[in-house]
């Protein structure tokens, strides 16, 4: 498992993740606090609070591929 964090901060930077997470068939999900949604679920992501980053946990340690698409959603 490898988990990042990331950052999404509005609508349309949700879409443009989701989009990307559709494109691979890698099992994630989004956590914030005690809340987990999957990470390819757009009304998931969306109740949670965007404004400050969120763990983005994918359940399998090959995936430069996906870590690559999503660098711009990734924060320290």
């Amino acid at each position: 498992m490898k988990s990042v964090r990331i950052l999404l901060g509005t609508t349309d930077r949700v879409n443009a993740f989701v989009e990307i997470m559709g494109q691979f068939d890698y099992d994630a999900d989004v956590r914030s606090g005690r809340y987990v949604v999957n990470a390819k679920s757009i009304l998931g992501i969306l109740s949670l609070d965007l404004n400050r980053p969120v763990v983005l946990e994918i359940y399998d340690n090959d995936c430069d591929d996906l870590l690559e698409k999503i660098k711009s959603f990734m924060v320290k």
